[in-house]
């Protein structure tokens, strides 16, 4: 059995930053046991940045006759390297210069196999390094794609080759292929050499084809034994990682009223689709029909075929049931089971209709976890059956981890189902006050939910962050009472059902959480002139606001009109970027954490610089997305280019980490928050927390702050 690779320390560091060497040998034939290196070139990368002007090339005396058939490919003769190093003085060499980097190759398992058997013959010891394989990876990103040579996976990511079938031709050539991979891995959730290397690993049958060839072991299988998917195989995570915007068919296709019903018919079998929509011909207020191969059923069964020759308006159905195009798939799934529809129309956030959504769309999509979320909390009775959704959610939450799901969308998850949690509270409350004789609401409102919540970020440890905006209505008053009442209610079924009082009071219940539109302008506009650290902290919250329940409008106008009125205001702004840069570095001297009682607050001392300064540029530039890496991304310039590329990785890997904690303390029935332990990490995921805390200080740089001390 070989020795495990050498511990590079970065195994767990994103791809993108991650030191690499990409080699590649030429030989004397593709006899493993046999054959011996003529040529070796590596090229050195720093993340997806290749560096040419680090580079390794040699000849290789192979002391044995380089077959004719191996000469046709690769040009290089007997001559060429009989003056050359023997491997058991070049391949040292190669060793020393490579260091601790990762190794990089195309179908690397060969050139393992070759060097190994070269140390061998040396009476030399060898110990692999880590090693990735681009093959694999392409195989992973590509499973269709003919022939995965190199020079296919090349041309299909528009990579030109020079000097094919010399060892550093083909090493550069490789080194820009799997720079182009890197973000299309990231996309498939693969962003760190550890999620590389396993998803390598289900490459079974290749695995097996390179095995049978005497081909070296890529990825140690032992090693990530621990990691393996199948052990975690206990939901079906797709309807929680897309979207219906994901399978919806688009643009949905409309029919007249007056169209007549065979006609429509016609129309259906030829677009092959189950349903047409209809117009509701009023612009002002959108109320469309659905006419779908069931309705031609129950009309053909009800009128005959004289129903045939009517208009198909006369026939749909209204009003139209929707979903927003945004929306998980698997609450659209449980809106289809619950209330047994066939059809959804797909609204943006405009409620205009822009897509199309069937049971077949989401056939492939069913999962009984997906229903019983969704389902559970729109029809929970009490805060009692709150509770017991939220303790689901925990288990779907601990499911999405164990297949590896990015860690933001697992935030993203939560945050929706909180958000859900909160709106169903605001139901409840209501039915309970109408039913007790004290009315409904008084005046058109807007429960929000603010922070975490309304960013998309929370994880298993929040508290309560929500508020009202009401319509009209003076400071206790009679709308106000009513409005106070509720969300006392609310906040006590949060508490009930898990989600905790906030400490800090940022709850509708409380007077300054809760008021009509004016008094809230007039409150924001105290916030922003004073710019106090109080005032700071408060208005900084309310910029993640989202509505979750009433009149979005009034929710939504609100928080528009308070970014509009920061971004003018330069001592606000100002006081924003010294809030979210006075924050002490979490690593402490001699490089260690600052650790109370084993923790570090990896919120306060990591997420928190991020996402604010991620909200301050929000404000300045305008963008109206609330997440925080859609924030970065949208202020992403040539001159913060790597200073938020790298925060927008901190902010992953922190997340990731935290929730990581949570589970492992909820799974010991420990508290969990937002503090974890690094001496409960390996060694590559503590190097990997470093380096995201090590770049929390590029808030500073993003700012425009300088760094003092």
């Amino acid at each position: 059995m070989a020795r495990q690779p050498k511990r590079t320390g970065l195994g767990a560091i994103p791809l993108h930053s991650l030191k690499t060497v990409v080699l590649d040998t030429e030989t004397t034939g593709l006899d493993t046991a046999k054959d011996r290196i003529i040529q070796v070139g590596a090229v050195a990368m720093d993340g997806a940045v290749v560096q040419p002007e680090m580079s390794f090339e040699s000849y290789v005396n192979p002391g044995i006759a380089i077959s004719e058939s191996s000469i046709a490919i690769h040009g290089i003769h007997d001559e060429d390297v009989a003056e050359a190093e023997p491997a058991a003085a070049v391949l040292p060499t190669l060793d020393a210069w490579m260091g601790e980097r990762v190794i990089v190759g195309f179908s690397i398992g060969f050139d393992l196999a070759i060097i190994k058997a070269e140390y061998a013959r040396a009476g030399q010891d060898w110990k692999p390094h880590r090693s990735l394989c681009v093959r694999h990876l392409s195989e992973i990103l590509a499973p269709n794609l003919p022939n995965p040579s190199l020079e296919v996976v090349a041309d299909w990511l528009g990579v030109t080759i020079e000097g094919r079938h010399q060892a550093m031709g083909d090493a550069v050539a490789t080194a820009q292929v799997f720079a182009r991979m890197i973000p299309l891995l990231a996309e498939k959730n693969i962003r760190n050499l550890a999620q590389a290397e396993r998803a390598c690993l289900s490459l079974t049958p290749r695995l097996d084809e390179e095995a049978r060839a005497g081909w070296h072991e890529v990825v140690s299988g032992e090693r990530l034994s621990g990691l393996s998917p199948n052990d975690f195989a206990r939901i079906d995570s797709f309807p929680f990682q897309h979207r219906v915007v994901d399978v919806m068919a688009s643009p949905p296709l409309m029919v007249s009223p007056d169209i007549l019903v065979n006609e429509a018919l016609k129309v259906m079998v030829e677009s092959r689709v189950s349903s047409l929509f209809i117009p509701s011909g009023a612009n002002d207020r959108p109320d469309h029909g659905i006419f779908t191969e069931r309705d031609v059923l129950r009309m053909l069964e009800r009128d005959g075929a004289g129903a045939l020759n009517l208009p198909v308006g006369g026939f749909a159905q209204r009003p139209l049931v929707t979903i927003d195009v945004n929306e998980f798939l698997y609450r659209a799934i449980s809106l289809m089971t619950t209330h047994g529809f066939r059809h959804l129309g797909v609204v943006d956030e405009t409620n205009q209709l822009v897509g199309a959504l069937s049971a077949r769309d989401l056939l492939k999509q069913r999962s009984h976890d997906a229903v019983n979320l969704g389902e559970n909390i729109d029809h929970a009775e009490n805060a009692s059956h709150l509770g017991r959704v939220w303790s689901d959610l925990t288990r779907t939450v601990v499911g999405l981890s164990g297949e590896d799901i990015d860690a933001r969308l697992i935030a993203s998850v939560i945050s929706r189902e909180l958000r859900a949690l909160t709106r169903r509270a605001c139901e409840l409350a209501e039915q309970d006050m109408e039913r007790e004789g004290l009315g409904g609401p008084p005046v058109p409102y807007a429960m929000m939910v603010l922070g975490s919540g309304g960013r998309g970020e929370s994880l298993l440890s929040m508290d309560q962050d929500n508020a009202i905006v009401f319509e009209s209505g003076a400071p206790e008053g009679e709308e106000d009472r009513w409005f106070a009442e509720l969300g006392r209610r609310v906040a006590d079924t949060l508490d009930s059902a898990g989600v905790q009082y906030c400490q800090g009071g940022v709850m509708a219940r409380n007077p300054e959480w809760r008021m009509d539109l004016v008094h809230w302008r007039e409150t924001v506009g105290q916030w922003i002139r004073r710019s106090n650290p109080d005032d700071v902290m408060s208005c900084d919250i309310f910029f993640d606001s989202r509505v979750v329940h009433g009149d979005t409008d009034l929710g939504d106008r609100l928080r528009g009109e308070a970014m509009e009125m920061a971004a003018g205001v330069v001592p606000f702004l100002q006081a924003l970027r010294g809030n979210a840069c006075d924050v002490a570095s979490a690593i402490g001297m001699f490089g260690r954490f600052r650790l109370v009682d084993g923790r570090l607050d990896a919120k306060r001392l990591g997420l928190m610089p991020i996402f604010s300064a991620a909200r301050i540029l929000a404000i300045e530039h305008g963008v109206p997305e609330r997440s925080t890496p859609a924030r970065l991304l949208a202020a992403r310039t040539q001159e913060n280019e790597k200073a938020i590329d790298n925060l927008t990785e901190a902010h992953h890997i922190l997340l990731e980490e935290i929730l990581s904690q949570q589970l492992r303390d909820v799974a010991r029935g420990l508290p969990h928050g937002n503090k974890i332990a690094p001496s409960e990490m390996d060694e590559p995921r503590r190097q990997r927390l470093r380096w995201a805390l090590e770049h929390v200080d590029g808030v500073n740089n993003v700012l425009g702050v300088p760094v003092i001390g």
